[in-house]
């Protein structure tokens, strides 16, 4: 029983990154060896994921009505340096997915089986369906895990809290505490949930699937680590005036790897939440732009929407100007910010871009089905810059104004 205990604390106390490398790399093997038994112990992955989505909802709104009613008077928060950050980092991804499909133009075989599932037709109708999110029933939101509907009744609690007794204030940030420790016990588990995914994926798919789009899926994670490796780089030293590389390898190492695996910016939410707790934000700002920032922060989906939308158009002959490229760098931002933080989220808002070059829906839906079978590295690249990216740009405008 000693020495049951005395490995437990020391799981406990490791490298929770290291171990989750562990994981992947045992994952590999064990799907390779057993491939009946990687389908098995995929269970361990979905009730890891279950886990994390789970709690984050109710974890976002105690945190975000918690650090709102118990806000000192006169204290400042960096939320319009992150929301800043956020535009500009999802609109400069949506050009460079355009310059690399300009760069190197893909084709597509449009015979894949058209999706059933609905599209948005419009900008309008996107704007629409996130300003009913915002307005939406509380009990539902939180079921739903809708955190643009979380976020606004969390505002609307701390903000009615806030000249409450304090014992009333200090009960809703000890329930803030009490989740948080919950999380933190969730996310311990985090490699084996992630030998749980790695092995289900390796031998239900081989990526024997992957190899006929191999120059597509090249052309977007490509696209995406200039994003992570250079452009996100560039705005933080703009921001900061200090070396980037170490702040953006941390969050890709300790925010990306996770996203990548869970592939929902929404259950990584509790993740970033405890990393940036780590790296010492402002818990103002970050309780609020990390649970924003999987809502709206979607650097990974401007790439994607943008890159398969002109693979689209390069497959059917369709001649692209500057200023309608331009365009698609506009729609794709705007587009990325409705998309849902779950997997394959982006994908379904292919068919609105691909309206701007006169795309039948038809045929745009069977790019969207294309998307889904290199889901599962697009999606998981995507979502690892998009969930590294809050905590990044969250940081970024916490330490703007600190002296080097």
């Amino acid at each position: 029983m000693k020495f049951l205990n005395d490995l437990i604390q020391r799981l406990l106390a490791g490298n929770i990154v290291l171990q989750i490398l562990v994981g992947m790399i045992v994952g590999v093997l064990f799907a390779l060896a057993l491939p009946a038994g990687g389908q098995a112990v995929g269970l361990l992955g979905e009730l890891f994921v279950s886990a994390l989505k789970a709690v984050a909802p109710l974890l976002v709104f105690v945190l975000v009505a918690a650090s709102i009613a118990n806000k000192q008077r006169n204290t400042t928060t960096h939320m319009r340096g992150v929301l800043l950050l956020y535009l500009i980092g999802t609109f400069a991804a949506a050009i460079v997915g355009v310059a690399a499909s300009f760069l190197f133009p893909s084709t597509l075989h449009l015979i894949a089986p058209a999706t059933n599932q609905g599209a948005p037709g419009g900008i309008l109708e996107v704007l629409r369906v996130l300003l009913f999110q915002v307005f939406d029933n509380p009990v539902h939101a939180l079921s739903t895990g809708n955190y643009m509907g979380i976020l606004a009744w969390a505002v609307a609690l701390g903000l009615a809290l806030h000249h409450a007794s304090d014992s009333t204030r200090s009960l809703l940030a000890d329930s803030a505490d009490a989740l948080g420790r919950i999380v933190h016990l969730v996310i311990r588990f985090a490699p084996m949930g992630v030998f749980g995914l790695v092995a289900h994926s390796v031998a239900s798919t081989g990526f024997s699937a992957l190899a006929g789009y191999s120059h597509l899926l090249a052309v977007l994670i490509g696209a995406m680590l200039v994003v992570a490796l250079v452009v996100n780089p560039v705005i933080v030293y703009a921001v900061t005036r200090r070396n980037p590389f170490p702040l953006v390898f941390t969050c890709l190492r300790e925010s990306g790897v996770t996203a990548f695996f869970t592939r929902s910016s929404a259950a990584n939410i509790p993740v970033n939440l405890e990393l940036a707790e780590r790296l010492g934000l402002d818990e103002n700002t970050y309780s609020v732009s990390i649970p924003l920032g999987a809502t709206i922060n979607m650097a990974g989906a401007a790439v994607t929407i943008s890159v398969l939308t002109l693979a689209a158009a390069h497959t059917l002959g369709i001649p692209v100007d500057l200023p309608t490229a331009l365009l698609l760098c506009v729609v794709a931002s705007l587009a990325a910010c409705g998309t849902s933080g779950v997997a394959g989220g982006s994908l379904l808002l292919i068919p609105m871009a691909c309206s701007l070059f006169g795309i039948s829906n038809d045929v745009a839906m069977q790019v969207v089905a294309i998307g889904f079978i290199i889901s599962v590295l697009q999606d998981s690249a995507e979502t690892a810059l998009n969930s590294s990216t809050d905590v990044l740009f969250t940081a970024a405008a916490c330490r703007a104004r600190q002296p080097a």
